[in-house]
């Protein structure tokens, strides 16, 4: 392997190309070698505007290319465990975009896949690398607001275009599978547990049958999540962590700009008119850039990657328990 971790990308998807490949490029350890995409000419575009040296006219033509140590699956989420597997079994590692599947059957075949193949897979929720997230980690370790009890949780975008792929319902679409992923997947790691039960509420469009506003309970021991997410409202996002002696809450938890800094607030009493509150501030720094430097690291010293298959799995879980209890309007507990 050269010095740098070198990528192939699956799919000419607007997450990679406006977002995640120019971050990626930016990295000490993270080159990106090649891209593909079903159209040559799509690629062969793509290739061009980010300055990458190789595009391919299929995915297995990429696949097989020797320079790529490992691929970067943007692909829709229906696409998202099949080419990941075939991306193992050629050898690569994989980091895969949110949610890793559509079902906890799904994810759980990658458990064998990564055994067998022996290379390393990653999901891509890329708060896990980010500095403020990081912060917040030692924050509750150290005990800064005492026993953490309640987390409440807000991220929404309006999209109502019926051809974008995250309107598709076939296509893995709607606010859960896209965004309450974060939501479900912070709570869990501010927690550090699995949540015992789930009660949750869906809207889904009338037309496009996507479910575009949920809400949910997570219940975890001695203390409670609650998130809101939608496609079809005002965008906003902020994640409260609430503690037995303070509280700490994110700005902008999940969409961090790369070129402004971060501010983390810490509430060490309680005044309602914001007395006491403590700002931490993390200089500007790209949060998808640090995403490919973690997981280089965890390829080049062959150590765990920041969120394992294991983690995944628990995420899908809870994804799939607010899915069935918002169908059957009952308390769920999520097996995984």
């Amino acid at each position: 392997m050269s010095t740098k971790l070198r990528w192939g990308v699956l799919s000419t998807a607007n997450i990679g190309l406006k977002k995640v490949l120019p971050a990626m490029q930016q990295g000490e350890n993270t080159t990106i070698v090649a891209i593909a995409s079903r159209d040559l000419a799509k690629a062969r575009q793509a290739a061009a505007a980010l300055d990458i040296p190789t595009a391919y006219g299929s995915y297995e033509e990429l696949l097989a290319d020797p320079n790529v140590d490992a691929i970067y699956n943007p692909l829709p989420n229906q696409f998202h465990v099949p080419w990941t597997i075939k991306a193992a079994e050629a050898g690569k590692h994989v980091l895969c975009e949110k949610p890793i599947s559509l079902t906890v059957a799904e994810a759980k075949t990658l458990l064998e896949v990564r055994a067998r193949t022996g290379v390393k897979i990653c999901e891509a929720f890329m708060i896990r690398s980010y500095p403020q997230w990081l912060r917040l980690r030692e924050l509750l370790d150290e005990g800064r607001i005492g026993e953490l009890r309640s987390i409440t949780g807000f991220f929404s975008y309006f999209n109502v275009n019926p051809a974008n792929i995250r309107n598709n319902v076939e296509s893995g679409g709607g606010g859960v599978y896209d965004i309450g992923c974060y939501l479900i997947h912070a709570s869990r790691y501010a927690f550090g547990q699995e949540p015992t039960r789930v009660v949750a509420t869906l809207d889904r469009d009338p037309e496009m049958h996507i479910d575009r506003l949920a809400s949910a309970i997570l219940e975890f021991s001695g203390a409670h999540s609650i998130f809101t997410c939608s496609t079809q409202l005002i965008p906003y996002q902020r994640i409260h962590f609430l503690g037995t002696r303070g509280r700490i809450e994110l700005e902008i938890p999940f969409n961090a700009l790369p070129d402004r800094p971060t501010r983390l607030f810490i509430d060490s009493n309680g005044d309602l008119t914001g007395g006491g509150i403590t700002t931490e501030i993390f200089p500007a720094c790209d949060q998808y850039t640090m995403q490919g430097e973690a997981f280089a690291k965890a390829v080049r010293e062959n150590t765990e990657v920041p969120i394992p298959l294991e983690d995944s799995i628990g995420n899908m879980a809870v994804i799939e328990a607010v899915f069935s209890s918002a169908h059957s309007g009952q308390w769920v507990t999520p097996q995984r």
